[in-house]
């Protein structure tokens, strides 16, 4: 079974928290394993243990062309002495992108797909088309969110974390904010900053606590204000505003996922949505191996 590291949890010092008589911190899940990043890592745990217990030595999965799904499926793999398939949306083109050079690096089989017969990846037909073409394998959805990924978030928290009044987390398949969800104590509000545009993410974290039948003892909110226009989306004020998280407190964000979270939270604190004396945990899901395929794709440098 994969084992993590302990992920530390770095207070953060600025001003605006002093005026506000708030206490803030970030959990640095990008620090949890040397090569399995972040929330990832706890999405892979259970379904490679899994994929071993039923004698599989071949996992499958599917994600865009700068995936951290794709990028740590495939170091998880290599860990784990796993066969890695990675079928990934749209046409090859060469060179390589960094995410899938260093999947292909690692050893993981990249197939690619028209966006078409890509939107068909959860039918069974389809899966029975890839069981002929590659073999049999241990499937993993897109994203890594099914049943053992949940079981692996629900870990994320720990004793010490219980002393935080707010817990916040990106939310992009919605698997970690639902493992989250189940793990809260009854003092915690869970807010959860989407990084895809629209009001569907709502129903669609519902679904999944009902689908899973996962409780909790706290209570949740979900914010679709802070997407940036959409999904790998960002405007200069981002940019901006991760250079200046990375020159003051010394992390790093990513633009697609936590870079998103951290500005809106920041936000919100200057809205004075959280009341005097509230303690904020930042989740930092990981993810930075994107900021070199995002500078590659806009020209855009991020900090490294």
């Amino acid at each position: 079974m994969l084992l993590p590291n302990p992920a530390p949890t770095q207070l953060l010092s600025h001003p605006l928290l002093v005026e506000k008589g708030i206490e803030m911190a970030i959990k640095r899940l990008d620090l949890v394993h040397p090569e399995i990043s972040g929330n990832k890592f706890f999405k892979l745990k259970y379904n490679l243990e899994k994929a071993k217990n039923e004698g599989k030595n071949k996992i499958l999965t599917f994600g865009g062309a700068f995936s951290n799904h794709i990028y740590a499926t495939a170091e998880a793999a290599k860990v784990q002495n796993l066969e890695a398939i990675g079928v990934i949306r749209g046409e090859r083109t060469t060179p390589l992108n960094a995410t899938l050079s260093h999947s292909e690096r690692l050893g993981m089989q990249l197939h690619f797909m028209d966006r078409n017969s890509y939107r068909n990846k959860t039918e069974p037909t389809f899966l029975a088309i890839l069981k002929e073409k590659f073999g049999d394998f241990y499937l993993i959805p897109e994203g890594g969110t099914n049943e053992l990924a949940i079981r692996g978030t629900k870990e994320i928290l720990d004793i010490a974390d219980q002393q935080f009044s707010y817990i916040c987390s990106s939310i992009g398949t919605g698997g970690t904010f639902s493992g989250l969800y189940a793990s809260l104590t009854s003092h915690q509000h869970l807010l959860g900053f989407s990084s895809l545009k629209g009001e569907f993410i709502h129903q669609e974290i519902a679904d999944l606590i009902q689908k899973y039948q996962l409780e909790s003892r706290g209570t949740y909110e979900v914010f679709t204000a802070y997407h940036f226009g959409g999904y790998a989306k960002h405007k200069q004020e981002l940019i901006d505003f991760l250079w200046w998280f990375y020159e003051r407190f010394g992390i790093m964000l990513d633009p697609i996922y936590t870079g998103k979270m951290a500005f809106g939270i920041w936000d919100l604190i200057k809205k004075d949505y959280f009341k005097k004396g509230s303690k904020i945990l930042m989740i930092h899901s990981g993810g930075l191996q994107g900021n070199a395929g995002f500078t590659e794709m806009t020209g855009i440098p991020l900090p490294t």
